[in-house]
Formats: C-alpha cells, structure tokens, sequence
C-alpha cells in the first residue's frame, strides 16, 4: 500500500496503489488526509457504520443496460451499502436525448435494492445539442429531466432515503436536481456541474443558464455547510459529474480588467471553487468532494488535497475523489464510513463477482426508421396559372382557355411536376435511437422530436 504524502500536496499523486483497496493515511506529525480525526466532534462517541457505492457513465448504448442492472445488483448484495450514487450519464454522447431512453433508463435504476441518488451529468443534457444527441436544445432537455427523474422527495430505488430538494426554496425553484440528506453523521449534497466545463458558453450575450445555475449552486452550498453545522455532522460530501480541475484556481484580480488580451479559456468552475472554498471555511470539519475523472486514473480513482484558497494556502481540510474504474460495467467505488476508526473513511474498487448471471434482457424497441423528408414543391404561379382541380367522379372536367387539357395521373403521362411518395406517417412511426434528426436540408421546424 501506498501512503500518500500530505507534506507535498503540491505533487498530485496520480499513480496509486496496485492493490483494490486504499485508505486513507495518516502521515507523521499530520492528521489523515481528510481530517475526519482532527475534527470530529467529541460528542459523537458511538456512529454508525455505512457505505456507499459510485458509479457513472455505465450507459453508453443499448447493449450496456442488461450489465449496467447486474451491476446494480452486485452492489445490493452487500448489506452494508446504504445507498448509490449514479454520478451522470444515463447516455451516451452519441444516442439521441429522447423521452424514451431518459424513461425506459430511468426504470432501470428505479431497480436498486439500495436507495440510489442521481446526479446529472453532460450526456443528459449538456451535449444534446449535438447532432448526433439529435440536435435538442440542451435547456429544454434539462426541464425535462427536472419535471421527470427529480420530482419525489425522496431518492430512487426500493429502499429510498428521504432528502431535501433546493427548489423548496422559493428563489430556486427550478432546481429540483440538487438535492442534500443524511446518513449516519455525514451530509451529502448534490449538485448539477457537469463536465468538460460546467456548460460555460463562449457565445455572445448573457449566458443565462450557466449564471443562474452558478448562484444556486453557490447558494445550495452554503445552506449545506450551515445545516451541517446545526446538526453538528462529522463530515459533508459533495458529488458533482464534471471534473473541475481544482488545480486550476484562479484568486481574485483587482486589476484584472487591464489585462485585454487573454488567450487562456474561461473555466467554467471557477465560482464552484469559490464556492467550496467557502464552505470549507465556515464548516471546519472534512469536506469530501467526489467527480468522475477526466484522465482515467490507472488504479480507478485518485485522492488528493488539490485546492488552494485566495491566499494561496492549502485547503487541508477539503478532499478530492476523482474515479474512473477500468472496467465500468463490472466495477464500481466503494467508500466505508467507521468513525470509530482512525481514519474513518476507505475506498475501495469492487468487482462484480465473475459467476453472477446475466439479467434477462428487456424486450428490445421495436426498428425504427428514419422518416421520409417530402420533396420539394416547386413555387406556384400566380393564380390565373393554377391548374385545375381534379375533377370529380361522375363529373366531366372543364377545360380552360388557352391552355392544353391535362391528361389524368394514372396513364403516367400527366405533367403534374415530379412523382412523390407519400412518406409515412411520422406521429406512429419513431425514429430509431441513434437516427439523424433530420435529413440535410430539413428546416429545424421539421425535425420530430420526442419518441
């Protein structure tokens, strides 16, 4: 096993043990990494045991959602676990956000023996606008999600937990997807930050979503280190989906305005590390801040003290989990609670045991093909150059001056402009998940969206 070293917290320790399981060290003369010890209030003196499990991502394409349900009962096996976080992406970046995969992928995690709490993620809404996502406007599938996945007060799953939504507050109502409850004496939070760069637009204008999302994440922070306070929890845990490169902390500039040229990209989760400096600030017990990881870390997951404060000093007692199990659909992050133990918090890389059967599959969707674009209609003259209606039946056909007596449709030599077939009906007929939304050159207007 290998310690890491608190006493170089500028190095970040991205090889890591071999072995699947690592805890968290104490090093001479320091208190463990996330300080559970140094700050864990004298009045707790017999806490509970719990775990929880972390996965994400474990949904690429149809064929992942029989193994992504046997994973979720691996982890329910284990009586320990109290709950699971599914940290983002319910899809992948190349099937289609619509209402069908969000319901039939939300049916699936419903599943879970353990409570299970979802955090959104980029694939969910962010990149929908993509052709590929088919194309959909990223916000609109974010209220969707909101209206469909985050309405109960309690989590997913068949034991849920109880928790407390931000949009109880009337300012943020919108934002029913952070959430915050409790186990044991440990305040979780979760929050909607989803990579590459919280969805920071570089467009003009004012970046409406981003600037609103940002205060309530802000706020929703706050709250929770003030609740955490009053409840006297031992430790609060945040889970966003994005990585936020907590190496990367910009300090205020006073003077930043004098600087007109600035090649460097605007980091999109520069007020959440405000943020959790903040909160590591007024909640002086250890802060556990866990996200997927952008660079896939050899050993599954990384731990690390990365964040500095406007002064340049160390956050010591805030701690960063990024995961990225080699295998996702047969492994997932394991994190035991003891605070009987010193230290109190490990994390571990499970596997899915390798003689557990397959679930049966759900009945495949029905093939869907992309519906028929009409073609073309030619522009019609004015109206002294209509032609004719088709007569009706039983009806001789008047025939106009000037002009040639039109020959019926049906002898194949009528002038009726270019044949057309009528193409089908595209209320019944959906189009398949990972169908173009749209033939090139098909106005935005035509595009079907939904199921």
């Amino acid at each position: 096993m290998q310690i890491i070293d608190a006493h170089r917290p500028q190095q970040r320790p991205r090889k890591l043990c071999s072995a699947l399981t690592l805890a968290f060290t104490l090093t001479s003369g320091f208190a463990s990494l996330v300080g559970l010890v140094a700050f864990a209030p004298l009045a707790h003196a017999e806490a509970p045991r719990y775990a929880f499990a972390v996965v994400a991502s474990t949904m690429q394409n149809p064929a992942d959602e029989a193994p992504t349900q046997r994973l979720i009962e691996a982890i329910g096996r284990d009586r320990d676990v109290s709950f699971i976080v599914y940290d983002g992406n319910l899809k992948g970046a190349k099937e289609a956000c619509r209402d069908a995969l969000y319901e039939r992928r939300h049916a699936l995690l419903e599943t879970s023996r353990p409570a299970l709490f979802f955090i959104p993620g980029q694939h969910d809404w962010a990149n929908c606008g993509t052709a590929e996502a088919g194309g959909f406007d990223p916000v609109e599938r974010l209220d969707q999600l909101r209206q469909t996945l985050f309405t109960d007060s309690t989590s997913m799953g068949q034991n849920p937990i109880a928790l407390t939504r931000e949009s109880e507050v009337s300012r943020f109502r919108p934002f029913r997807e952070n959430v915050r409850w409790q186990v044991g004496d440990t305040v979780f939070v979760g929050l909607n930050a989803p990579g590459p760069n919280n969805h920071y637009l570089t467009a003009g204008g004012r970046n409406g979503e981003f600037e609103d999302r940002v205060i309530a994440n802000a706020f929703w922070l706050e709250h929770a280190a003030e609740y955490a306070k009053r409840r006297e929890a031992r430790a609060i845990v945040v889970f966003i989906q994005g990585d936020p490169d907590p190496e990367r902390y910009e300090r205020p500039d006073r003077f930043a305005w004098l600087r007109f040229a600035r090649n460097t990209r605007r980091d999109g989760f520069l007020e959440f590390k405000r943020s959790l400096v903040k909160l590591a600030q007024t909640f002086r017990g250890p802060v556990l801040v866990i996200h997927c990881d952008d660079e896939r870390a050899s050993a599954g997951f990384v731990i690390d003290q990365p964040l500095r404060n406007d002064k340049g000093m160390l956050v010591t007692n805030l701690t960063r989990v990024a995961f990225a199990p080699r295998d996702r659909l047969n492994q997932w992050i394991q994190i035991e609670a003891d605070f009987g133990r010193k230290p109190p918090f490990r994390v571990s890389v499970r596997d899915v045991p390798r003689q557990m059967p397959m679930p049966a599959a759900p009945p495949a969707p029905p093939r869907e093909e992309p519906s028929a674009s009409m073609p073309a209609v030619p522009a019609l003259g004015p109206a002294s150059e209509l032609p004719p209606l088709l007569p009706t039946p039983g009806q001789p056909q008047p025939v106009q001056p000037d002009q040639p007596q039109r020959r019926p449709a049906d002898d194949g030599s009528g002038d009726y402009g270019p044949a057309m077939s009528a193409p089908p009906d595209a209320a019944v007929l959906p189009r398949a998940p990972g169908a173009p939304s749209g033939a090139p050159g098909t106005p935005a207007s035509s595009v079907q969206r939904g199921p």
